[in-house]
């Protein structure tokens, strides 16, 4: 147990019967009344963000996690096979904890596995990914100053939207968390 004293951002609570991490903390001293601690908090299992305020000296329960780097091998049905890189041993994960950026993992990306024991809290997959554009219509040089955008398939079987000067065989970086396209990387 600890106490609103030691809120630091990153610090992960229970809360509600929920795991939140502190986003943002302040302690407030009002000329009258009680201290109180106003915060932001963000559910790992949803990702849900809420605004909470605690007396000072409230005690919390804190959750001791543990991150670990994996490596994405291959999709099993609803199931991500990821592997230690450390141990080399395999694990399991259910597909509902990569989120929406999954579309974009390819084979050996390295993620981080938050766990509390041995229960799997959250998986972090990378904010940018690099990914080969496989399928798209012929694009024309000179065509930046519209701002169309045209359907292109990447590597791992996603579709983003692109600017129309892309090809099929430019590598883009793509924004996991949303969906989208960044810049040409230069090769």
């Amino acid at each position: 147990m600890a106490d609103t004293s030691d809120f630091r951002n990153g610090l992960i609570i229970k809360f509600r019967n929920d795991l939140y991490t502190i986003v943002e903390f302040q302690h407030v001293k009002p000329g009258k009344g009680g201290a109180f601690v106003r915060s932001t908090l963000k559910s790992l299992k949803t990702g849900k963000v809420i605004d909470n305020t605690f007396r000072s000296g409230e005690s919390v329960e804190v959750v001791r996690v543990e991150r670990r780097k994996y490596q994405y091998l291959y999709r099993e049905s609803d199931f991500l096979v990821c592997m230690d890189n450390e141990t080399f041993e395999q694990l399991n994960v259910p597909i509902e904890f990569f989120g929406d950026g999954v579309q974009f993992l390819k084979e050996s990306t390295e993620v981080e596995i938050l766990f509390n024991g041995s229960e799997i809290i959250s998986v972090d997959i990378p904010i940018f990914v690099q990914l080969e554009v496989v399928e798209t219509e012929p694009g024309f040089k000179g065509d930046t100053a519209t701002g169309a955008n045209k359907p292109a398939k990447l590597e791992t079987g996603a579709s983003i939207s692109v600017p129309l000067f892309i090809n099929a065989g430019d590598v883009l970086k793509v924004d996991t968390r949303t969906a989208s396209y960044v810049e040409r990387v230069k090769s």
